[in-house]
């Protein structure tokens, strides 16, 4: 039966107050993005080691994401969404604590590492209540709000806060006042999303076949080819993002001599843009074709950004306005990779959960593999290094993009019906 819940611009108001948890819970998430790196430099870890734990980090993120989808269809995205939120408050007091209290490596690395495994199932879990409650042609436009509120949360709200706090507490009382966030963030999602409809024949499944339907989530990527092709797109979508995160704070302060929070704000408006971008490019996909905004827009929009992000600051120094410049490209490119978010479970329509377990599980691998590349490159080519091998990247990208099969509603006479692209 077609979905007649009311929608402004693309946004599905019966889940609004799911769209403002995922604000508020990202916005704590997002605290130590930019700054973490360059706090435990001061700790008295090098670099290479702050780029190993957001990479220890980013791995769990992508194997949780990677389960995210399924577990989610199978025992309902709400008690998944509150596994992940109980697990990150709990690991986050540990990581504050025994690891950047005391200054401990090893403890970092685990508790931070294990905390990465809560946000991916409180935050993605969610696309799958936008799945279950959005008409087929209005994925597009619905996940570029889901994207918005995400950005609002981990970028701008995540980013900006911290400026003025940092100097006011300290980066420790910062993390601190992240739990708050993360803790008002979830119990809003408990209570709005509780009488959300998301029941499946999943989780009618015997304890064999949900292990088959979990499975699926890898066997995919080897089955529907342009299931994997679109999981590679979808990795380099973000490297800019999460590895300019952890790099881009050491060159902007240690070397071009911005302070902590003028930094910070530079990677405010950066994520500020993307609040629009993300439902600009959501909408532009449903009227031009999911594909053709992912490669001329995102791809080589994000080979000319990564690029500019680097040598624009280089040439003029300590000249925030014009730091500026490239933080805006970034910001509107980025976000014409959201139609990918459509992309997946259009090549999957009778495994969705399991499509938007890939999707996630390439979120998640982007998130590890940015830091992992800076770890990487970082004490043999230094800065330019990594931005020269993120461009690349896009481009392959960009070519990957003509390898992408894929039936769009509206696009095609052999278009897949509305039913046989709902969740059954």
């Amino acid at each position: 039966m077609e979905n007649t819940n009311k929608q402004w611009l693309g946004l599905p108001l019966n889940l609004l107050w799911g769209y403002i948890a995922i604000a508020v819970f990202m916005t704590g998430d997002g605290f130590e993005l930019a700054f973490l790196s360059h706090y435990m430099t001061e700790l008295g870890f090098t670099p290479t080691q702050a780029s190993l734990a957001f990479t220890v980090y980013g791995l769990a993120a992508a194997l949780s994401a990677w389960v995210s989808g399924v577990v989610a269809e199978i025992i309902t995205p709400q008690k998944t969404m509150k596994i992940g939120f109980i697990m990150w408050c709990i690991f986050h007091v540990l990581f504050l604590i025994f690891g950047l209290g005391n200054s401990n490596y090893g403890l970092i690395l685990l508790f931070y590492g294990i905390r990465g495994l809560a946000y991916p199932l409180f935050l993605y879990s969610f696309i799958v209540i936008i799945i279950h409650n959005v008409r087929s042609d209005s994925v597009s436009s619905s996940l570029g709000w889901f994207w918005t509120v995400y950005s609002i949360g981990i970028g701008v709200a995540g980013s900006y806060i911290p400026s003025f706090t940092i100097p006011w507490i300290g980066e420790l009382g910062t993390l601190w006042l992240s739990l708050v966030f993360c803790f008002i963030g979830g119990i809003i999602a408990m209570i709005s999303l509780r009488n959300i409809k998301t029941s499946t024949h999943m989780q009618n499944l015997t304890t064999k076949e949900k292990l088959t339907e979990l499975s699926r989530a890898v066997t995919l990527l080897y089955t529907n080819k342009n299931i994997l092709y679109s999981s590679f797109i979808r990795i380099i979508n973000t490297l800019s993002l999460f590895g300019f995160a952890v790099i881009m704070p050491m060159m902007f302060v240690d070397e071009l001599g911005f302070t902590t929070s003028s930094w910070l704000q530079v990677w405010t408006v950066f994520f500020f843009t993307t609040i629009f971008s993300n439902v600009f490019w959501g909408i532009m996909g449903e009227k031009f074709g999911w594909i053709k905004i992912v490669r001329w827009f995102g791809c080589l929009g994000m080979a000319a950004s990564t690029l500019a992000f680097y040598y624009i600051p280089q040439h003029f120094g300590n000249n925030f306005y014009m730091a500026l410049i490239p933080a805006i490209s970034l910001g509107i490119f980025v976000a014409a990779f959201v139609p990918m978010a459509a992309v997946f479970p259009a090549l999957e329509p009778k495994h969705k959960g399991a499509a938007i377990s890939v999707y996630n599980l390439s979120s998640g691998l982007s998130n590890f593999l940015a830091p992992a590349i800076a770890a990487l490159l970082l004490p043999y080519f230094s800065t330019i290094g990594v931005v020269l091998a993120y461009t690349v990247l896009y481009l392959l990208a960009f070519v990957f993009t003509y390898l992408v099969k894929v039936e769009q509603p509206g696009f095609s006479h052999t278009e897949v019906s509305i039913n046989e692209i709902k969740i059954s």
